[in-house]
């Protein structure tokens, strides 16, 4: 039997760690904000009048081949089915440039499909081109593994920020399909030394912790297999969850170690 290492980064191929370092059916949620495959291109608007400077995300680690990116979707998703619980639940943040790969490989392994969260990026960028829609939302697909799914659904009311006329929790339908949160930016923004987002992709804490609600209790494990800066463990950590994180890029994985730890020493002051 694998010991797991909870509360720790593992530095490396998320399949690799998963396949190797961590027990069969011992994780109670994953979530995972895999590469998009939307780079390729650059595009720098530094003078841009319409919201501050634009540049277009153009990572290496975000560039593939079309079939080596079904490939690998295929293999990290089969890498968390294997070590979900029964009860496990998977969510996937993504684009329209990966929705339908995500969703086909996650069905053809046996995953079934809950729903599809929106979240509207109300300071999403103007349509620069002119050509398309302007790309103002992303999504997050939720699957499940088995049939006793957790889903805590009275806690989920209480994020709700909107009420009925006298005052009394809400139902969900005007929230959680349809979640309208900024692209993280100000304190909660990691920054470079040039002041350029330190991740392009970071995500807003408070759409984690949405997820980390509906699907886990506290003192279960969350798994992340591209924990990037860290978002989900600061968020776990904040819930009383333990958490698993996963990164191949080692700036980032030292970034998102440099920034729990600064959580945990405030948690400690306050205490």
């Amino acid at each position: 039997m694998k010991k797991i290492r909870v509360d720790h980064i593992y530095s490396g191929d998320c399949i690799s760690i998963m396949n190797k370092e961590i027990a069969k059916e011992s994780i109670d949620l994953v979530y995972a904000d895999p590469p998009y495959n939307l780079s390729g291109k650059s595009l720098s608007l530094v003078n841009n009048t319409t919201g501050g400077p634009f540049y277009k995300m153009n990572e290496d680690w975000d560039t593939w081949d079309y079939d080596d990116y079904v490939a690998f979707t295929e293999k990290w998703i089969k890498a968390c089915w294997e070590v979900l619980k029964p009860t496990g639940s998977l969510y996937i943040s993504c684009t329209y440039h990966n929705i339908g790969e995500l969703i086909v490989a996650a069905r053809k392994l046996g995953f079934k499909m809950k729903n599809i969260i929106t979240w509207y990026k109300t300071n999403a960028m103007p349509c620069l081109t002119r050509r398309v829609f302007t790309h103002a939302t992303e999504y997050v697909c939720w699957f499940v593994k088995g049939k006793k799914w957790i889903y805590n659904y009275e806690d989920l009311k209480k994020l709700n920020p909107q009420r009925t006329k006298e005052g009394s929790l809400k139902q969900m339908r005007d929230f959680l399909s349809f979640v309208e949160l900024p692209i993280v930016q100000g304190r909660e923004r990691l920054r470079s030394k040039n002041g350029r987002a330190f991740h392009p992709t970071q995500k807003p804490e408070k759409l984690i912790e949405i997820i980390i609600t509906a699907s886990s209790n506290e003192g279960d494990i969350v798994l992340d297999p591209f924990f990037g800066t860290g978002t989900t463990g600061v968020v776990a950590e904040r819930m009383k969850r333990k958490w698993i994180g996963i990164e191949k890029k080692q700036e980032y994985a030292k970034e998102a170690g440099k920034r729990i730890k600064k959580l945990l020493c405030q948690d400690l002051i306050l205490s």
